[in-house]
């Protein structure tokens, strides 16, 4: 028996849904949105961490959709993902953050994953396990990771501390970003209960309150040779994991602006006062108020409709601000109040934002253009 089946047998997830096309994966994503919705407010506002949604939602097969077909999943495309993913962000931004480093996870499991490794950690995917991540360090101002893979007869140890780490929290297995001796790095599949894995709930970002982004310390942690995955070697070419990375944030984004902008009209509609110079009885006639309503709605659209995964990106950041912003500028000052909660989509948006500057994504855009300069290979673009 091979080690990775060993593990299989003896953690069994819940069984979970198998979702078989892009459409399906669309409409179970719809059903649950509308359910998150319900207690989105409450979440937020009090910091309740989603325990209670969360084995539903990977029940949902929702976790399980990127699984190539060969390998028994739905495989679907990347537009269906990235769809799915702002269908939920829309109805809660935190969790359609959490499974973000789940499929990114998978992603580099596709491109340097072998296929044993692949089917694997793709059933564990299709059963409804949850992989976190543990990719980011702080404390330094350099970008070398200090997380280290040692070897440790037939296996290896791992020992380092991470943070922003979306997920893990919730996760039965953290992919984990090391680097071994020579400074190669790697991405190690590592079970959430193995001894020396400590998991500290020390997010308090005022934004995507409930996504679990702690930290996670490595303490000599035993890592068995087939979980490893190489990192670095999929950035020595081109390959899909940077411009997915990037989509994924990018749907959250777009998910945000169109949460904060269905808000707006509502409050608008129902509770707003036009101005007292526009002389009209419903805000909603306001001449002001309905063209900023119709520049939100071109910008949305286009930042939906935008291919190029750096534009996509700029839009969606600006958008998803932007919405959430003139949110109180059009529903007015009792929109403020706290019962309501609405500066969650900009708190969201603001924090989900500065993950990668996107000045850098307009400096790679014109390099491009200008000086037909393609952009570097990384996931941080």
């Amino acid at each position: 028996m091979t080690e990775l089946s060993a593990i299989g047998q003896a953690q069994l997830a819940p069984a979970a849904h198998r979702i078989r096309s892009d459409e399906e994966a669309l409409a179970v994503a719809r059903h649950w949105a509308a359910e998150f919705a319900t207690t989105a407010v409450q979440r937020d506002r009090e910091r309740i961490l989603p325990w209670d949604v969360l084995d539903g939602y990977a029940a949902s097969g929702l976790w399980g959709i990127t699984v190539p077909q060969e390998y028994g999943g739905a495989g679907v495309s990347s537009v269906t993902l990235a769809e799915v993913i702002a269908i939920i962000s829309a109805a809660d931004g935190s969790l359609a953050q959490i499974p973000q480093n789940h499929y990114y996870a998978l992603e580099v499991l596709h491109v340097g994953g072998t296929p044993q490794q692949q089917r694997f950690f793709y059933d564990k995917a299709l059963q409804g396990v949850r992989f976190g991540n543990a990719l980011a360090e702080i404390g330094h101002k350099d970008y070398k990771r200090r997380t280290h893979l040692a070897a440790d007869g037939d296996g290896f140890r791992v020992s380092g501390q991470k943070f922003y780490c979306t997920g893990a929290l919730y996760a039965e297995w953290i992919p984990t970003l090391v680097v071994d001796a020579d400074e190669v790095s790697y991405l190690a599949f590592i079970p959430r209960h193995s001894e020396g894995i400590s998991i500290t709930d020390n997010w308090d970002g005022f934004g995507q309150r409930v996504t679990g982004s702690g930290s996670v310390h490595f303490d000599r942690v035993r890592v068995e040779r087939d979980w490893i995955v190489p990192f670095k070697a999929s950035f020595d070419r081109p390959t899909t994991i940077g411009p997915f990375a990037q989509i994924l944030h990018a749907a959250i984004d777009l998910g945000q602006a169109r949460g904060a902008y269905a808000a707006t009209l509502d409050y608008v509609r129902e509770y707003s006062r036009p101005w007292i110079d526009a002389g009209v009885d419903k805000a909603s006639h306001d001449p002001l108020l309905v063209e900023r309503a119709g520049q939100l709605s071109v910008r949305l659209r286009a930042a939906e409709a935008s291919v190029a995964v750096a534009g996509a990106r700029v839009l969606t950041t600006e958008i998803a601000l932007q919405a959430g912003s003139q949110l109180f500028e059009l529903a007015g000052t009792s929109a403020t109040l706290a019962e309501h909660n609405l500066d969650r989509f900009w708190r969201n948006a603001r924090t989900h934002t500065l993950h990668d500057p996107v000045r850098w994504k307009f400096h790679a855009v014109g390099n491009y253009v200008l000086n037909d300069t393609l952009p570097p290979r990384h996931g941080a673009l």
